[in-house]
Parts: C-alpha cells; structure tokens; sequence
C-alpha cells in the first residue's frame, strides 16, 4: 500500500481537522438510523413470531436464540475493539500497522466464529437442556439454534469490517449493509413464516440469510476498496500479527466480559420485577423495550465520538479530543432534554405504543417519570466514557462496566427495593441511578488529563 495514495484517497473521513460539531454529526448520523433500522427490523421479528407461529413457536425461538443473543455482545465487543485500535493508527497514519491490525481482526473473528459454531452445533442439546427448554418446544428450538448457528462466522466477519470501516472514519456503509440485512430478514420472515409454515426453522433462515447479506455486502465494498485496505484474497493476507492480537484481546475480552454482566445484571433485575405479578412484569418489559430504544441516541454518540476521539489521540490533537467528549455530552443532554419534554406531556401515549392495558399503562406513567434520570445520566455517561474508550483505557472500562452493571443496578435495586421497602418501583430507581458513579469517574478520567499520556496502543 503506498503512503502516498492513502493519503491523496482514502475510506471514511479524516476526524483529526475541520468543524468538530459537523464533523461529529455527519459521522454519527448513519449510526443512529442504523441502531433505529436494527431496532425496527428486530421489532418485526417479535410481532411475526407473536402472530403467526403460537406458543410452541414462540418458545422455541425465544430459548433456541440465547446462544445468538449471547454471540452478538461477542461480536460488537470485539468489533469495537478493532474500531478503537484502527482509528488510532489511522489518525497516526501507520499505514503499515494498519494493514497488519485490519487481517488479524478479520482472521481472528472468522475464526473465533467457526469455533462457536461447532461448539453450538454439537453441544445443542446439552446447551437447551440447560435453559430448561420445555420439551413441546424441545425439537424447534433445537432447529432454530442449528440454523442460526451457521451465522455465526458471518456475524463476526460483519462487525469486524464495520469496526476497520468506523475506525477509519467511515459509518455511512455500515447503515447501508444493516439496511440490507433488514430487508432480507423481513422478506424472508413474511415468506417463510407466513407463506411456507416453517415456523422457528423459517425465522432462524430469515436471521441467518440477512446475517449472509450484510456480511457479503460488507465484503464487496471492502474489496472494491481494496487499494485503500491493501485487502488481497490471499493467505498471507488473513494472518494474525501477534502485536495486533494482543491489542484486539486486551480491548475485546474485558468488553466482552463487561457486555455479558450488564446483561446478567438485567436479567436479575427483571427476574425480580416479574416477581411483584403480572402488571409489574408487563410495565417493565415495556419500559425497558422503550429505555432501550431512547438510549440508542445515546451509545451511537459513544461509538461515533469514541472513533474521533482515537483518530485525534492517534494524529497527538488532545484538544481536539476532549472537544469532542464536551460537544457529544452537550449534545446528548439536549436529546435528553427534548426526550423528557415527551415524557412529561404525553407519558401515556408513549406507553400505549406498546400495550392497551390501561392499568399497565398507569403504572407506566411512574417508570417514564424515573426514567427522566436515567436518561440525562445515560446521555452524560455514554459520551464522557467515549475518551475511555477512545484512548483504549480497556481496565477502566471494565471496571465501569462491573460498577454499572452489578455494584450499582444489582446493588441500588436491593436497597431501594428491600432495605428501603420501595417494592419493584425500587429496581426502577436503581436502573435510573446506576449510572451516576460510572459517569463521575468518566468525567474524573477526563479532567485529570491522564488519557494525555497514555501511550498509544500502536
């Protein structure tokens, strides 16, 4: 790859100059509508599988795709690892690292995608007897794991190039490929499920092909790109450069570890909540259907500002770095802002999105309310971790992640909920509050001026 053609042509934009605000706002934009596009087209799964397949159906897709929803933190986690890496030698124009960190993430991926696959596919049973899947649901839910499990070195293989192409400054295309893996999963759900009967093996083809579709179409683009990857089909090009392993392995794994404890943490809190009836169950399931949408704005500014923070530490612009942090959480706090506007004026509309049940959509007028808090701390947080993850501070991380998602959720749930007598509204207030500590030690990290000095993972 010869310097000078990267440097007159390249993927993605140059975050290290211009407008920040701009820069910041066309780059995060594509993010935004595809986590919305993913978000969407993950809703229509739900009302397929709800309408059309009944409860055997359901069941089985439900329990068939723990393993796939236990392998998409794997593959995010890592991909964002390679994103970190890739946007500092891009922003330090080490063209040669670049290269050699670009085949190892896409090797080890591939690779690590092969080897869950048939872990998965031969242990399938063993893994279903151990989510105490009934046996009515026993036979489709071992199709839906076998089936999905083949996408398993396609979903690796995406995140890996999504992660090179936002780390190079490039997240318009990743919006595309999600875009084209929505409209083959729809299709092929309305055809398969509803056409065809296949029931839970036609929702986890639909999955698997759409999987298949983005990778392919990631693939394509990186090719015709190649002069600016210096990509070739060649084996000498899919190595694994021990430098670049060890650095992908020290951001991914404690991510990886981080992801899988929020989602433990969850898991208990809701578990805890189903416990107070049916109206408590139903509410909270809704609200955490809409927490998650509102916060998405939230995590795209993380990825976005995280990508140009790690450019500029790369191009030695800290100014310009911690300029993006302010801009993202002002911005994010604006969100936030215009969010509750929604939430104060038409609470029940919000929630009657989701369900027609008026006691339901009382108690969800309470959650919306708590959930003011959680937002402006989420929107606070999300942006001012972004220079931990920008500046691959891969400890602090994790560290945040274990006091985020089990110190703080677990922790407050049960003072709130136990000690202060507060039932299932005080899990709802430890969600909401869980994010203060994590965010004052973001903001502590940002002002001491430590990230100046850390030395690049280059």
């Amino acid at each position: 790859m010869a310097q000078a053609g990267v440097k007159e042509k390249r993927v993605g934009a140059d975050l290290t100059s211009g407008s920040i605000i701009r820069g910041l706002v066309i780059f995060v934009i594509p993010i935004v509508i595809a986590n919305l596009i993913q978000q969407l087209y993950g809703l229509v799964d739900l009302i397929v599988i709800g309408k059309f397949m009944g409860s055997t159906g359901t069941v089985g897709v439900s329990t068939g795709g723990e393993i796939n929803d236990m392998m998409l933190p794997v593959a995010t986690s890592f991909g964002a690892a390679g994103q970190i890496y890739i946007a500092q030698l891009a922003g330090a124009k080490m063209h040669k690292k670049l290269k050699d960190a670009i085949g190892t993430l896409l090797t080890m991926m591939l690779l690590l995608g092969v080897v869950i696959m048939v872990v998965v596919i031969a242990f399938r049973s063993t893994f279903l007897r151990m989510l105490n899947c009934p046996s009515e649901a026993f036979g489709q839910a071992v199709n839906y794991m076998i089936i999905t499990a083949f996408g398993f070195p396609f979903i690796m293989a995406y995140n890996a190039i999504c992660g090179v192409l936002r780390g190079m400054g490039e997240s318009k295309r990743p919006m595309l490929f999600i875009c084209i893996a929505a409209v083959v999963n729809i299709f092929l759900d309305l055809l398969l499920v509803i056409s065809f009967h296949l029931e839970a093996a036609g929702t986890a083809i639909a999955t698997t092909f759409s999987q298949v579709a983005a990778c392919f179409a990631a693939f394509i683009y990186m090719y015709r790109k190649r002069e600016q990857f210096d990509f070739r089909l060649s084996l000498d090009y899919f190595r694994i450069d021990a430098d670049a392993a060890k650095v992908i392995l020290t951001l991914g794994i404690p991510q990886v570890v981080r992801s899988l404890l929020v989602r433990f943490s969850m898991l208990y809190v809701n578990s805890s909540v189903n416990a107070y009836g049916l109206i408590a169950s139903a509410t909270n399931s809704v609200g955490n259907k809409l927490q998650t949408f509102l916060e998405l704005y939230f995590s795209s500014f993380m990825q976005a500002a995280s990508a140009m923070v790690g450019q500029n530490l790369g191009a030695k612009k800290h100014d310009r770095a911690a300029k993006t942090v302010w801009y993202s959480t002002a911005i994010c706090i604006g969100v936030a802002g215009i969010i509750t506007l929604g939430i104060i004026f038409v609470p029940r509309q919000m929630f009657g999105i989701f369900t027609n049940d008026v006691n339901v959509i009382d108690m969800g007028v309470t959650y919306l309310h708590i959930l003011i808090i959680h937002l402006f701390l989420s929107a606070f947080t999300s942006t001012q971790q972004s220079m931990v993850l920008g500046s691959g501070y891969a400890t602090l991380n994790f560290i945040i992640g274990v006091v985020d998602g089990v110190i703080c959720k677990i922790g407050l749930g049960i003072l709130f909920a136990y000690v202060l007598k507060m039932g299932f509204v005080g899990f709802w207030w430890g969600t909401a509050l869980s994010r203060l500590i994590p965010g004052l030690m973001c903001l502590y990290y940002l002002l001491s001026g430590k990230w100046k000095t850390r030395t690049l993972l280059a």
